[in-house]
């Protein structure tokens, strides 16, 4: 149990801090588009990744230093585009919510996205595969310490995704769209700079 336990507080600090993949998911949440769908593909995620680094795959990224560079790189590109689309929505004005909520992206669309963000990434593997897969060598329950971090990304993003959803009234304005999407568009670029300069 105490393995377990701590297990889940390193995963919840972990995924804690607001990065792209949770801005990502308390925008569907606020929208009402798709939200079971995408916690599921982020905690799913999630539970591979922390099930490879205790599984002792953390070691991939110290074998191939190819690895860490591609995925560098592409996750940075890939946050900047992404970023540069919430810059452009707040341009055009926002997207006030609707009462019955918003769907206009697909679900296919949505899952992609919500995919792409997670495994693009490197600061996921770091996260996830290196460091729990690090520290959950301390203990000799391994499996108890896995599956407690897996657990809380689980409960953190069914509260995120679906949370969201008292913020709800807020959002029918269009102009706090416009300042969500500005955080949002910060925060993509602010990640995608760090993984640029290193």
């Amino acid at each position: 149990m105490n393995a377990a336990l701590a297990g889940f507080a390193l995963g919840f600090s972990l995924i804690l801090a607001i990065g792209a993949q949770n801005a990502f998911v308390l925008r569907q949440g606020l929208r009402g588009a798709h939200v079971l769908a995408v916690v599921l593909a982020c905690a799913i995620s999630d539970a591979l990744l922390i099930a490879g680094g205790v599984a002792g795959f953390g070691a991939l990224a110290e074998a191939v230093p190819l690895f860490e560079t591609v995925m560098r790189w592409g996750g940075a590109a890939f946050l900047v585009w992404y970023g540069a689309r919430n810059f452009l929505s707040a341009w055009h004005g926002g997207e006030a919510l609707k009462d019955q909520g918003d769907s206009t992206q697909s679900l296919k669309a949505a899952v992609m996205t919500c995919l792409a963000l997670t495994w693009l990434n490197p600061h996921v593997y770091l996260d996830t595969v290196v460091l729990i897969g690090s520290i959950s060598a301390q203990y000799d329950n391994r499996l108890a310490f896995g599956l407690g971090a897996m657990t809380a990304s689980f409960v953190f993003f069914f509260s995120l995704g679906y949370g969201a959803r008292a913020l709800r009234p807020l959002f029918t304005s269009a102009r706090a769209w416009q300042v969500l999407d500005i955080i949002v568009g910060l925060t993509m670029w602010g990640i995608a700079a760090k993984l640029i300069l290193g």
